[in-house]
């Protein structure tokens, strides 16, 4: 929790590349940038081993469903990581051991999201193999 208070999660606010990058900001388009930095923070807070700030005002973070109205590609993912490693890039307090292990929580969710997504679109792409209007399970 010590380390997420030095990178505040306003640093991935305010780096200038995130305030040009209109596909990073139209994701919080129906959310004060205030609200969706307590939210990151209590998140990561929760994720990182600290108390569960995020479920006690909210509930459960139910990542997947949160995310499902916007495209988590591959393409989206790597963005949010740039913008990720940028904030720590710019939180010059936080060791290189903690970065990396951030990074790679980081990277770790972004692809879950990622694999979800892509789940989701071949379910929605997928021919049905219906007869009578009942499908037949995959299962003996």
């Amino acid at each position: 929790m010590k380390i997420l208070k030095k990178l505040r999660c306003t640093n991935i606010f305010n780096i200038s590349e995130v305030g040009k990058d209109k596909w990073f900001r139209s994701i919080f388009d129906n959310s004060k940038k205030e609200e969706a930095i307590q939210n990151q923070y209590e998140f990561f807070v929760k994720r990182m081993g600290g108390p569960p700030l995020y479920s006690q005002r909210k509930g459960h973070p139910a990542l997947i469903g949160r995310h499902r109205p916007f495209p988590v590609t591959h393409q989206a993912a790597e963005r949010w990581l740039h913008h990720m490693e940028k904030a720590l890039e710019n939180t010059p307090d936080i060791d290189a051991d903690s970065k990396v292990k951030m990074m790679n929580f980081f990277r770790h969710t972004a692809f879950f999201l990622v694999a979800e997504d892509e789940l989701k679109n071949q379910k929605q792409q997928a021919p049905c193999k219906c007869k009578n209007g009942g499908c037949k399970s995959a299962a003996p």
